[in-house]
Parts: C-alpha cells; structure tokens; sequence
C-alpha cells in the first residue's frame, strides 16, 4: 500500500486511513480518521474534534480495552446553562 506523507500541513474535513499516513507537524480538523491496527508513523500532529473509526484489529482491541476498564466510557457532553437559567 502505498504511503502519502502529510508535512507541516493543515487538514480540515478529510477522510484519512491512518494506516496510508504518515503525519509531521500537521493539525487535523473535524477529520474522519479510520484505523484498522496496522503500523502508522505520527510525528508532532494535533487531532482537533476528529471523529475516530476503529476496524478490525484497533476495534477489538478498543472494545475489550473498555470491557475491562482500562479505558473510561465515553462522556455525554453536559450542555452549559444560559446565564437566566439556574442549576437549582
């Protein structure tokens, strides 16, 4: 499989296989990222409200990872009240 390498680079709303990347000095935002658990090569990048797609390998691994608690389930976001409303 051929790699692409992304340096130094912003990338918005892209479809990224990790597994295809390698990433230098690069901000991802609001990007859809799949991972199947295949090797990967990240160097200095920020993932900004990135939504995560585990396949395969990664998504078993992640499932039994929370089965036993070593990663936290996920948090519902609590919406912030209005400065006229009140939390009593």
């Amino acid at each position: 499989m051929p790699i692409t390498k992304y340096e130094g680079m912003t990338l918005t709303k892209k479809v990224i296989v990790l597994e295809e990347t390698w990433l230098v000095n690069c901000v991802l935002q609001e990007c859809v990222i799949f991972y199947s658990g295949g090797p990967f090569d990240v160097v200095n990048a920020t993932f900004d409200r990135c939504e995560w797609k585990f396949q395969g390998a990664a998504q078993l691994t992640f499932s039994l990872m929370s089965m036993i608690g070593l990663i936290p389930p996920p948090q519902m976001a609590v919406p912030a009240l209005l400065p006229s409303e009140s939390a009593f």
